[in-house]
């Protein structure tokens, strides 16, 4: 019960200190310092990211090996990181450029030692739209796919799954909460076990 409630106040404590407007004041060093804080406090885990997090659980997982997984649901709003000198172009889209981040290839090949995978939902665009959320999610996707393929190249396991693509349509971007998420949960499940991660 004690460590349960430690993980709860750590995870407060994040919470807390990520409550900015995430326009102009998400720092994630600041998140990632206090993830990787709880991950040292509560050793190895799997860490399950949303939105901009994304970005918080590659550097989490970069800075703390007790991050033994990813699981990343819809990540955008914030960069990719990818290996100096493999960076991909920008993707232009109807509001601006989504960019990727640089980082020297030794922190870029700890995201090559553990699994990842990285879910999208329904009604992304497949093509440039004035639509600002659909094409916002469009060039993300975009992203994310260089993201596991550099990562894959490097001898990783990434995997992106854009759910309409292996048949499940509906889900928004809150994909887990949506009301098929029994269906989401088992797909979770099912890559936990094919990764050997259910035991843990």
């Amino acid at each position: 019960m004690k460590k349960l409630l430690a993980v709860l106040g750590a995870l407060l404590a994040i919470a807390a200190a990520s409550f900015v407007d995430t326009r102009t004041d998400f720092k994630p060093i600041v998140i990632t310092d206090q993830e990787s804080a709880l991950f040292n406090k509560i050793g190895e885990g799997i860490l399950v990211t949303h939105s901009q997090g994304g970005t918080v659980g590659w550097r989490t997982a970069i800075r703390n090996g007790n991050v033994k997984a990813i699981v990343a649901y819809e990540p955008g709003g914030s960069p990719f990181l990818f290996p100096e000198g493999k960076t991909p172009a920008p993707v232009p889209t109807s509001y601006g450029t989504i960019a990727a981040k640089s980082i020297p290839l030794d922190d870029f090949k700890k995201l090559t030692k553990i699994p990842i995978v990285i879910y999208y939902g329904d009604n992304i665009a497949s093509k440039p739209t004035p639509n600002f959320g659909q094409d916002q999610w469009r060039a993300e996707l975009a992203m994310a796919r260089s993201f596991a393929a550099t990562i894959n190249k490097y001898g990783g396991n990434a995997a992106v799954v854009h759910l309409p693509e292996i048949g499940i349509t509906g889900n928004t971007h809150f994909i887990f909460s949506d009301l098929n998420n029994i269906k989401i949960a088992d797909l979770l499940s099912d890559w936990l076990k094919k990764n050997n991660l259910d035991r843990r």
